[in-house]
């Protein structure tokens, strides 16, 4: 189960809390911490820089936001310079990925419904 945040309750949470959360390893230079729902997952997305994400898909819908950074979002072919604040659309079994040049970048990822293969510790996407 989750780790709370000290003096809140169950059901509060902070994004720079790296201790919440089931963490998980995407690829090298990429980790996640999962926060699991019923109909919905959210994922705190850490990616250092100079580093790519593999192209993938799933049939899960995921909406994505840049909180801190940079980056590239690759999705259907296309890549997209992002900066804070910018967010992003990806519809189940859309080819997407990510890749950062010289700064981090941290990224709120929202599936629904939540990936079956999150909801475990483990690496890969």
């Amino acid at each position: 189960m989750t780790e709370t945040k000290t003096g809140a309750p169950a059901w509060a949470y902070n994004l720079h809390d790296r201790g919440q959360g089931m963490a998980r390893r995407l690829a090298p230079g990429i980790t996640t911490r999962i926060f699991a729902g019923e109909q919905l997952m959210l994922s705190v997305v850490r990616i250092d820089p100079y580093t790519t994400g593999e192209v993938h898909s799933h049939p899960e819908e995921q909406w994505g936001v840049l909180l801190e950074g940079q980056c590239t979002r690759i999705q259907s072919g296309e890549e997209i310079p992002m900066t804070a604040g910018d967010f992003w659309h990806t519809p189940g079994g859309t080819p997407h990925g990510i890749r950062t040049g010289d700064t981090a970048a941290v990224v709120l990822d929202v599936f629904s419904p939540p990936r079956a293969g999150y909801k475990v510790a483990g690496e890969g996407f």
